[in-house]
């Protein structure tokens, strides 16, 4: 493979290559090693990877007492922050079996002010003096006394806690994100930012960050909604390629609030929160068309992801289908989907963005969503193959830092859904998270190692290159060297997965594993 000029500009045999040899700058031998178009994280909370990376991250916690003990040191080693941030905290996966209360995080912290975020973001538990920041947070609609906070509650001492940031914080924290990206062979990521999730300086000081500096891309997109040419304009002002990512239609399901349609087994009258309706979503997705930019929402729950098609079929009837469908709106999560939804995402040709790791924390029999919803709802959740199947585009990520940044692990996780019906090939997971990702943003001319592709890539050293499908008889057809079926590292549960010695955007190298 030749690189000039940021692309790639030929492939060929390795005999061929020679020719070339004399007339470059600098030649790379592989040794043996693999070579694969760089990663696209197509969901990324920036900043928040950072902080989880260089600060209080409790997904790794056992149990309660160990999660108070690691907010207790934490406090006692950052004595000069004014508000303490942690997140990872996920009670379902300790045998107390609950969170911690306001009186033992007082106890921990000594005091001081703390927020504190589920696992899974869309929560949050805080210090009596974190509420003492924010005036009027306790008639919020999402307080509880001595609960996690949600909705407007929680959006507000978010605010909060994320403004306690200095622009030094905050930019170590997404340089510490961006360079874990870059040694796991990701070459870019979407940072899904807006005004509930961050501040407008996180967001546009992010993209200057990644435009100045050598390493993975960074494509912003900006939840806020669109109801006018004025309110795109300033979407686009801000630097966001769509007014999309998590533009909230529910809240997620580990917290009680994704959306559905039927009450959550257990919280019998629980049904979530419901922040959009089908109109809402309609004048979002109509104004977006018509400025050019792309749309989107997050949306879990089946009764949003019911408000969400909805309104998208609204828009499509006023504007024309065709004009909705090039436009490429893209929709979060998609987890609770049914046939009719499937339907919608394909007649729109919506692209599901979707996080394979959330069923590996928390699908099959016994997992959370088992626990939320009952075995056989669970089992329904995140159908990929049926995705794939109504010819749906799929682009992975990792929500991270709501699970970490992992890509080797996200395409196993796809290959080997918890619900084996849900299962998609490692080659069409794989190609969902390269090629996938660039053409979320409307670009098909990326995402594989081509000439004229952005020479984005990365070097791995792995074993045995095998061919994994959910079908044993196309796995046994596509081994054939008939088949022509291109081999990728084994990513059977329990190999080590490959390990990144070199990533490369637009022809830059941006990471080298030390002493390789």
């Amino acid at each position: 493979m030749v690189v000039e000029g940021g692309h790639i500009a030929w492939v060929g045999s390795e005999g061929a290559a020679d020719s070339f040899a004399d007339g470059v700058d600098d030649v790379l031998h592989l040794e043996d090693a693999l070579v694969t178009p760089a990663f696209t994280d197509a969901h990324v909370h920036t900043t928040a990877t950072g902080l989880a990376l260089t600060g209080l991250d409790l997904s790794s916690a056992a149990t309660l007492a160990d999660a108070l003990a690691r907010v207790a040191a934490h406090a006692a080693a950052r004595r000069a922050d004014r508000v303490l941030l942690g997140t990872g905290w996920d009670a379902t996966a300790w045998p107390e079996q609950r969170h911690p209360t306001r009186a033992e995080l007082d106890a921990a912290t000594g005091g001081r002010p703390l927020y504190l975020t589920r696992v899974d973001v869309h929560s949050a538990l805080v210090t009596t003096a974190m509420l003492e920041l924010v005036p009027g947070v306790t008639g919020l609609d999402g307080y509880a006394p001595d609960a996690p906070l949600t909705g407007a509650a929680h959006h507000a001492v978010r605010a909060a806690a994320h403004g306690s940031l200095t622009a030094a914080q905050r930019t170590e924290a997404q340089r510490a994100a961006l360079d874990r990206a870059a040694s796991l062979g990701i070459g870019s990521v979407h940072e899904c930012g807006g005004p509930d999730i961050s501040s407008e300086d996180d967001f546009t000081g992010l993209l200057r960050l990644a435009a100045g500096s050598e390493g993975p891309r960074v494509t912003g997109y900006w939840a806020e909604p669109v109801t006018s040419a004025k309110d795109a304009a300033r979407v686009r002002d801000l630097g966001a390629v769509g007014a999309a990512g998590d533009l909230f239609a529910d809240g997620s399901l580990g917290s009680h609030t994704a959306h559905v349609h039927a009450p959550y087994d257990d919280a019998p009258h629980g049904h979530g929160a419901a922040h959009l309706d089908a109109d809402a979503v309609a004048a979002h997705v109509a104004a977006c068309t018509e400025a050019g930019l792309q749309a989107g929402f997050h949306a879990i729950g089946d009764a949003a992801l019911t408000a969400v098609t909805g309104g998208v079929l609204r828009a499509a009837e006023r504007l024309g289908a065709d004009r909705v469908r090039a436009a490429r709106h893209r929709i979060e999560h998609a987890e609770m989907l049914h046939e009719d939804h499937i339907a919608a995402f394909a007649a729109h040709a919506l692209t599901a963005s979707v996080q394979p790791a959330f069923d590996a924390a928390w699908g099959g029999e016994h997992g959370m969503y088992a626990r939320r919803l009952g075995a056989a709802r669970a089992r329904t959740l995140n159908p990929y193959a049926a995705l794939l199947r109504a010819g749906v585009p799929l682009a992975l990520g990792s929500d991270s830092p709501v699970t970490p940044l992992d890509p080797w692990g996200t395409v196993r996780a796809a290959a080997f859904h918890r619900t084996a019906e849900h299962r998609i090939s490692a080659r069409a997971a794989f190609a969902a998270h390269t090629r996938g990702g660039w053409r979320a943003t409307g670009r098909d001319d990326a995402g594989t190692l081509v000439p004229g592709a952005p020479a984005d890539y990365a070097v791995w050293r792995t074993g045995e290159l095998v061919v994994q499908a959910p079908d044993t008889r196309v796995a046994n057809w596509s081994t054939d060297p008939r088949s022509g079926t291109p081999g990728l590292p084994d990513l059977t549960p329990g190999v080590p997965l490959p390990v990144c010695l070199r990533t490369t955007v637009a022809g830059r190298t941006v990471y080298t594993r030390p002493n390789e």
